[in-house]
């Protein structure tokens, strides 16, 4: 990508992330985070990637659902703050960022795994106290 095109992302990003905080933070719940966003060459596509947090997968899918179906009310926000800085605003793709909940799931296994490791210490400490 090149630098221009870097440039314009971050814009996106960032302003697409205000835009969802401010606008539309009481219809998106559970909470979506922008997590990046990269252009087409030709700057005419954003590809959006968004975090959704939630207790359920179904939870977090109908939250993205409802955010994919909020794109073109979105891109008119964003064009009215972006217009002054590029050509054409660009169509927004959003995808589903799951690296969040990914990470979350390898902490608890981690967690499982210290734990499990704890007990067998515990266990083998206990048996050589009464051996």
């Amino acid at each position: 990508m090149s630098v221009h095109a870097e440039r314009v992302a971050e814009l996106v990003q960032r302003e697409v992330a205000r835009i969802l905080q401010r606008e539309y933070a009481d219809q998106l719940q559970p909470m979506v985070t922008v997590t990046r966003a990269r252009m087409t060459g030709d700057l005419s596509i954003a590809y959006v990637y968004a975090s959704v947090m939630g207790d359920t997968s179904e939870e977090r899918e109908a939250t993205f659902r409802q955010l994919k179906s909020l794109a073109p009310d979105i891109r008119e926000k964003l064009a009215s703050r972006i217009r002054h800085k590029v050509r054409e605003i660009p169509e927004l793709k959003f995808f589903h960022d799951e690296s969040l909940q990914k990470a979350k799931r390898m902490e608890n296994l981690f967690d499982r795994i210290r734990e499990e490791r704890q007990r067998r210490e515990d266990s083998d400490d206990s048996l050589a106290e009464s051996g």
